[in-house]
């Protein structure tokens, strides 16, 4: 299932946009949740609700990082929690080589065993070798 989440700081912003960019790429409009609420931490209505609905394999869809949170350290732990923990993939819009390719999780845990050299997890990953490693790091 496809999810997208929108989030502005103020009730005086305008969600419109990100939805319209949401909507554009065919995420239904009851899958899309949005919060008027400020990105200091996570305890949003609306992204809890998200965060109940999500399951393994579900995609999440947001506009730009920072529509997760404005803490960049905060924001990479949600980030693994989503991924590692809910087994969600995440797709950023306006900055598609953050998306995670659908076997990035079993190409990082093959190199993790020694399984495979960095040179082929790049490879196989379809990623360049820095991209790569910001992945990996982000999950880490």
């Amino acid at each position: 299932m496809n999810y997208g989440y929108a989030r502005v700081s103020t009730v005086n912003q305008n969600l419109d946009r990100q939805i319209d960019d949401l909507l554009k790429l065919g995420i239904n409009e009851k899958q899309i949740y949005t919060d008027k609420e400020s990105g200091r931490d996570f305890n949003r209505t609306n992204y809890r609700k998200l965060l109940k609905k999500l399951k393994p394999g579900d995609v999440l869809f947001i506009k730009a990082i920072d529509r997760l949170g404005r803490n960049y350290n905060m924001v990479l732990n949600e980030w693994r929690i989503l991924i590692k923990e809910k087994g969600v993939d995440i797709v950023v819009i306006d900055m598609p080589p953050l998306d995670i390719p659908e076997n990035f999780m079993e190409i990082v845990e093959s190199y993790k065993r020694g399984e495979i050299t960095s040179t082929e997890a790049v490879i196989q990953s379809k990623l360049t070798r820095g991209t790569f490693y910001r992945k990996l790091k982000l999950i880490s």
